[in-house]
């Protein structure tokens, strides 16, 4: 954590200084505003976070609710939300409340008594390392309640409105300072009842399941059923299972299966009890299945074990479905290009599926983190409109593969023992696809801010379109071994990572030293071709080194003044761009390289990193004509950013 940059800070330093509209922010809601966020689920919440970072950009997020929400239905954390978390700066302090998922046991009956169930396998929750975040399960209310926290403490300082709804009606009018009306209804106070119309630049739906944002585009939901039931209960409990406290699959003989997920605070696990095969004709029926029935169906599924349920927080029927939508925003297929969106969808929204994967809340909030930023860079003046296409274009993409996914994980969950073709094959195809729950399967593919298929070589272990995956590296002007990828923001800023050629750090002449002087001198260079006069070298990207050598071989005054950039008020330097991979004495420590974990040449490369945390693009030290087309084809010049701003 930096701070004391702008001057001696005793208070919390995670509490940004109000900016912009964070100054004298109405505490009414206005009439116009930049981006209007209906609803404050997952991703209504990353995406006011994000956008609280831009002080410039006028944001109201409105929810129907009076306050906060107290009991979210979701809580699986996949490792790659942590990351997020990371970016936002509440990692730890979520982690530390959460139930940390590190093993997953499977169970099925015995072959010499069937009607009972025995332990069949254990496997680590993450066999193949893909994160060194933790899988945890905590309720979606604190999680969204963290992320609030960070939309007020940004510069522009963002609060839910809370007690208004939006009633359905929308339309845009282009040429219009404010194109979205929206007309909005009050549900709480002594107005209740009452309506009226705001209009925004943009609009983002992240209104659920039932989304009246996205009836309101005409967008459609494509799908099926599985006519299959789950019954869920957060439940305290007193039982004799052995495992009560470790993520299972449990497979019964004949009565079902259970998904049992400890849940945080110790005490209170959540079941996922499958209540069988639903009718074609049962128009709904199933979902009045009382809760008793739920329990002992539990308790069969269980034998010989038993659970007592002694106090229930939460429960819930479903029925197993899976539905798309046709599209993210409001630009329909034939019009796509001739037009910037306008209105988007989110989440639930777009997409919704069993919650047994753990994947609702989690590419929920990914969903909204692509936008917001994209949203941010187009009204501070920093990118064309344009920008906005890609985010319909990549989120679909994901969400089609998630409903893939969950299709097949849930139909396994339900099959019965004699129709799988091993006892073995749950926990196989747990372990086979463990990177795609985890969050880190998503591929963005070419488009004007991924350039896909090009460099790769340079850095076979940061595939382009993917998220950066970290690494320990040891930071040289402290000597601390840290993770490359934890100093990242959710602050807007593209990540530059140059790792260095073998030249010794002090060579006066090599390909690392010109790429930099390049970066800092020459007019094409994204710095000088995309930062505002007057704003600091830093203010629209944060380029790191990371050198070949060990942290002892290098002297950080060697690194280029491009690594050694100066910012705020007192034009301080910041120490912590200058890293060396980790030499340590081995005897002592664990050292890695990251050139050889990473697959990074030995004659250097420039990772390009999205906002959101993806590889946008890899480049040669030499190819700095093609690292400025890049950002050419995104990024305004600096004197239309600092028009706009």
């Amino acid at each position: 954590m930096q701070f004391h940059h702008h001057g001696y800070l005793s208070t919390e330093p995670r509490i940004a200084a109000a900016a912009g509209t964070g100054t004298d922010r109405p505490d009414e809601l206005p009439d116009t505003m930049d981006v209007l966020i209906v609803g404050s689920g997952p991703a209504g919440v990353i995406a006011a976070a994000q956008l609280s970072q831009y002080p410039d950009v006028h944001t109201r997020l409105i929810e129907r609710r009076p306050g906060r929400l107290e009991l979210g239905q979701a809580d699986g954390i996949q490792a790659r939300s942590v990351e997020t978390f990371q970016a936002f700066g509440f990692a730890e302090r979520i982690t530390a409340e959460a139930y940390r998922i590190t093993e997953m046991n499977f169970w099925a009956p015995d072959p010499e008594n069937p009607q009972n169930i025995v332990r069949t396998s254990r496997t680590d929750d993450d066999v193949r390392g893909v994160s060194e975040f933790p899988h945890l399960i905590v309720n979606q209310a604190r999680v969204l309640d963290y992320y609030l926290e960070a939309a007020q403490r940004g510069p522009a300082r963002i609060e839910p409105d809370y007690g208004w709804e939006f009633t359905g009606e929308l339309t845009v009018t282009e040429g219009a300072e404010h194109p979205v009306a929206v007309t909005l209804r009050r549900t709480a106070g002594p107005d209740e009842g009452a309506e009226r119309t705001v209009r925004a630049k943009y609009v983002y739906g992240c209104d659920g399941a039932h989304s009246r944002v996205r009836k309101a585009l005409g967008c459609t939901m494509k799908g099926d059923k599985a006519l299959h039931a789950w019954g869920v209960m957060d439940i305290l409990y007193d039982t004799d299972f052995p495992d009560i406290r470790t993520k299972c699959a449990i497979q019964s003989h004949d009565g079902g299966s259970i998904l049992l997920i400890p849940r945080e605070g110790g005490y209170l696990i959540r079941l996922y009890v499958d209540l069988g095969t639903v009718a074609e004709d049962d128009d709904g029926q199933v979902r009045r299945t009382p809760l008793e029935t739920v329990v002992a169906k539990a308790n069969e599924i269980l034998h010989p074990f038993t659970i007592e349920v002694r106090h229930v927080a939460w429960s819930s029927i479903y029925e197993v479905g899976h539905r798309l939508t046709d599209r993210f925003d409001d630009v329909l297929p034939a019009d796509r290009g001739t037009r910037a969106p306008r209105v988007f969808i989110a989440g639930d929204a777009c997409h919704t599926h069993s919650a047994k994967a753990g994947q609702g809340m989690n590419v929920s909030m990914q969903d909204g983190f692509n936008l917001a930023w994209k949203l941010g860079q187009v009204l501070s003046g920093r990118s064309p409109a344009s920008l906005l296409d890609t985010y319909s274009a990549e989120r679909q993409v994901v969400a089609g593969d998630l409903i893939d996914f969950d299709r097949e994980w849930s139909s396994l969950m339900a099959k019965k023992p004699e129709e799988l073709g091993s006892p073995d094959e749950v926990a196989e195809y747990y372990v086979r696809t463990s990177e795609f729950p985890a969050g880190f399967m998503t591929e963005y593919t070419d488009s004007m801010i991924t350039r896909e298929g090009i460099g790769q070589e340079l850095a076979t272990g940061y595939p382009i379109g993917k998220r950066f995956k970290s690494e320990r590296v040891v930071r040289v002007s402290d000597a601390n071994p840290v993770h490359l990828g934890h100093h990242a923001r959710a602050d807007g800023r593209w990540r530059l990572y140059a790792f260095a050629d073998a030249a010794a750090p002090s060579a006066a002449d090599s390909p690392l030293r010109r790429w930099a002087q390049w970066m800092l001198d020459a007019p094409d260079a994204p710095v000088a071709a995309h930062t505002p006069a007057g704003a600091d070298l830093d203010a629209l990207f944060d380029i790191k080194v990371i050198y070949q050598q060990g942290h002892h071989d290098v002297e950080f005054p060697d690194a280029p003044e491009i690594f050694r950039s100066r910012s705020g008020p007192f034009q301080l330097t910041d120490y912590e761009r200058v890293y060396a991979t980790d030499r340590r004495d081995p005897e002592l420590f664990d050292p890695v390289d990251i050139f050889a974990t990473r697959g990074i040449s030995r004659d250097g490369a420039v990772v390009v990193v999205r906002p959101d945390q993806y590889v946008a693009g890899i480049f040669p030290l030499t190819d700095t004509a093609g690292l400025a087309e890049f950002f050419r084809g995104h990024l305004l010049p600096a004197d239309a950013a600092a028009a706009a701003s």
